[in-house]
């Protein structure tokens, strides 16, 4: 059943929910097994929010409360890259302490076809880019991606990121390969970007 869960809260965080939108069909997506996530309310958007309707969710919540405001649906954010922008930019307006986090698979410039790390500028203080495996093989048979290069774009993002962001940082899910999160390692210290391996269920 599809929704209009745009804001939802999980543990500490309060998440925004953007689009179902996504070039990837990564083989651990939780969007595959449920249609919510950590006990929220469906996550599937009959349609994607307006920016004023996102941010008129925040009256709901003391933000106070909670530790971070994460772009974090069943979609990629950065299919709306601008209103990722946008939205995060109002929200500093808003709640100057908030720390806001964007979780991403790193692909934003090949779907909007330019680059688009500079939008974050002023609009997120953490970017965590989904590393998913150490190297462009493994990448692409976990990740499923649309375009050939992914890999490669999506290292390119996130070293980019670095130029407009206090904070990013690669992320690897637990399920793959002891090789495979040592190679990842490897790519992290080389490209000066921290690694965190996250659990399947956090």
């Amino acid at each position: 059943m599809k929704s209009l869960t745009f804001v939802y809260a999980v543990h500490n965080n309060l998440y925004i929910n953007l689009t179902n939108r996504c070039p990837c069909r990564c083989t651990f997506c939780i969007r595959q097994q449920a249609d919510g996530a950590y006990g929220s309310d469906s996550l599937w958007l009959e349609r994607e929010p307006e920016c004023y309707e996102v941010l008129a969710e925040f009256d709901k919540y003391d933000v106070s409360r909670y530790n971070e405001i994460v772009f974090c649906g069943y979609g990629e954010p950065m299919e709306r890259a601008e209103d990722v922008s946008y939205i995060g930019k109002e929200l500093k307006k808003r709640f100057p302490e908030a720390k806001i986090r964007l979780n991403t698979n790193g692909l934003s410039d090949k779907i909007n076809g330019c680059p688009t790390a500079h939008l974050l500028e002023g609009a997120v203080d953490i970017v965590s880019v989904s590393l998913n495996s150490g190297n462009a093989a493994d990448y692409m048979a976990v990740t499923r991606p649309k375009w050939e290069d992914s890999f490669d774009a999506m290292l390119s993002f996130a070293v980019e990121c670095k130029k407009y962001v206090p904070q990013v940082m690669f992320t690897v899910v637990d399920v793959i390969s002891e090789r495979e999160i040592n190679e990842s390692k490897a790519i992290s210290e080389k490209l000066g970007i921290p690694l965190r391996i996250r659990a399947y269920d956090s």
